[in-house]
């Protein structure tokens, strides 16, 4: 299970949420589970609740994806880097030939984008 917090997912975790908590916790317990905090989204999360990025970045669970060109040049189709970066980050790879879920607390966000979400509201 291939999955990407965006930043109102980030924020959320640092709050508390329960289910990204189960997300953080299975990544770092269950072979098969991958999470992914992609760096632009971990830039917006810490803007917003300062301490979410270096709290996140340190949780063996949760891989930080580096933004590299491939990453930058999609950045100019979304309203903003977070989106971009963790939409791009989504996308299928040789690694990730299904993709991967983008979990978030905003999901009318992705509305008629090309991903799957996983709502962390409660």
């Amino acid at each position: 299970m291939h999955i990407v917090l965006d930043d109102t997912a980030m924020t959320a975790a640092g709050q508390g949420n329960v289910l990204a908590s189960r997300l953080i916790h299975r990544a770092h317990a269950e072979p098969g589970w991958f999470l992914y905090a992609p760096a632009c989204a971990l830039v917006e999360a810490d803007r917003a609740r300062p301490g979410t990025a270096e709290h996140l970045a340190a949780l063996p669970g949760i891989t930080v994806l580096d933004l590299d060109l491939s990453a930058a040049l999609a950045l100019a189709r979304r309203e903003t880097w977070a989106a971009a970066h963790s939409q791009f980050a989504a996308q299928p790879t040789p690694d990730r030939p299904d993709g991967a879920i983008i979990a978030t607390t905003a999901p009318k966000r992705w509305e008629g984008d090309p991903v799957r979400v996983l709502d962390l509201n409660i």
